[in-house]
């Protein structure tokens, strides 16, 4: 295979669980929103902060400051064409990835990407809306979701799937990560000390909710929710498909099918070594978001070795 088709095909999957996630982050936020009483302070700032973004946005609204707008914010995240990690950008990505492509991939992939795209062209607007929001992220998840489920069912297990399931691994493991950092972040300001701990379990329940993992999360841990079961279930499962684990073990299934490459099998084994010696008791009671950050540097420099291994070596 081309490296240039392995690099679009890698890309192209990035793009999608990208745009699903990218949905699902501000699913954390809406959901928080509506249940929580209106006297209790709710921040979307970090949710900026959270995706890399920080810096554009302060160059883009340079007066906002730290109290923004929800509108904002998911105008920012979700529409914006000058945020490259917005759903919209991501979208069209893909889409732009297909028509390099289109002879590699089902005809049904194409008319569901294009089908998104044409949703979010004539319905991104209504995002911006509360009593809207949930409705739309609910049609994007599940036209991301789509596309999954085709290139699932209907795509040869050949060299290209090898590097669509590659580019899946990285890119969920990574929004994974993001997620659970904007569940950590500091989104809600209780109104008194005694109110935290039941605010923060509030937290990470919206975190388990976006990501599809609450009645998964019942399942295995059969314990109300708290930071502690939640990190461990999101983080080390082995066996839910959105867990950080679980992506780090499709990686490893899926490199012995590739060309090796040490410097490939070098960085993953230093990031799945890190999250087996992790402590969710531990990082539940300091600071999750830090070690989040530093999963992402490694989960970034997967991403370099691969590109520098397949695709330009």
């Amino acid at each position: 295979m081309l490296s240039r088709v392995a690099d679009n095909l890698y890309w192209f999957s990035r793009y999608i669980r990208r745009a699903e996630n990218t949905a699902r982050l501000v699913g954390v936020g809406s959901m928080l929103q509506l249940d929580l009483p209106r006297s209790v302070r709710f921040s979307w700032r970090p949710m900026i902060d959270t995706v890399g973004s920080g810096e554009i946005f302060t160059a883009l609204h340079p007066d906002a400051g730290t109290d923004v707008a929800d509108a904002e914010v998911v105008r920012f995240l979700l529409l914006d064409e000058q945020n490259p990690s917005s759903l919209t950008v991501s979208i069209s990505g893909a889409r732009e990835i297909l028509r390099s492509i289109r002879d590699t991939l089902p005809q049904e992939v194409w008319e569901a990407v294009n089908d998104l795209h044409l949703y979010l062209g004539g319905s991104g607007e209504r995002a911006l809306q509360r009593r809207y929001r949930l409705e739309f992220i609910t049609r994007v998840v599940d036209g991301c979701l789509k596309v999954s489920g085709l290139l699932s069912a209907n795509v040869s297990r050949d060299i290209g799937y090898q590097f669509l399931r590659l580019g899946t691994g990285i890119e969920q493991a990574d929004m994974t990560t993001r997620i659970i950092d904007a569940g950590a972040s500091g989104l809600i300001t209780p109104r008194s000390e005694e109110d935290r701990e039941a605010f923060r379990n509030m937290q990470w329940m919206a975190v388990l909710r976006s990501l599809a993992a609450y009645q998964m999360y019942r399942r295995h841990i059969r314990q109300r929710v708290s930071g502690e079961h939640a990190l461990r279930f999101l983080l080390q499962n082995t066996e839910f498909p959105r867990s950080v684990q679980f992506c780090l073990a499709r990686i490893q299934h899926v490199l012995p099918t590739m060309p090796p490459r040490p410097g490939v099998d070098r960085h993953l084994n230093r990031v799945v070594g890190m999250l087996r010696n992790a402590d969710p008791v531990w990082l539940a009671a300091h600071d999750p978001a830090a070690f989040m950050d530093e999963i992402q540097v490694h989960l970034s420099n997967l991403h370099g070795a691969v590109v520098e291994g397949y695709f330009y070596n």
